[in-house]
């Protein structure tokens, strides 16, 4: 049951850098005008993106400096993603099955 519980955490936290890159993706298109966000789909996938990684983002802000238009927040939660599915979750394996 525990192994099951740490594979579906280590799953949504894959899905979630999934939609942390998809967003830098989209973003880099969106500032050299390659993708417009005057088009309703790419609006309503921008929404969608930003507001499934705006809770992880907030608390990273409020601890980083203000760069100006640069955001290291969405690296430092990629950061924090690899670390916890790493060694982390490689611990937590050890404890499940010692």
């Amino acid at each position: 049951m525990v192994m099951m519980l740490l594979e579906i955490a280590n799953y949504l936290l894959y899905i979630l850098s999934t939609v942390i890159i998809v967003q830098f993706v989209m973003s880099i298109l969106i500032t050299f005008n390659v993708i417009n966000t005057y088009n309703e789909f790419v609006s309503m996938i921008w929404q969608a993106v930003n507001k499934i990684t705006e809770p992880f983002y907030r608390p990273i802000r409020k601890i980083l400096p203000d760069l100006g238009p640069i955001d290291f927040s969405p690296a430092v939660v990629l950061i924090i993603i690899n670390i916890l599915q790493g060694p982390v979750m490689r611990y937590l394996v050890g404890l499940t099955y010692p």
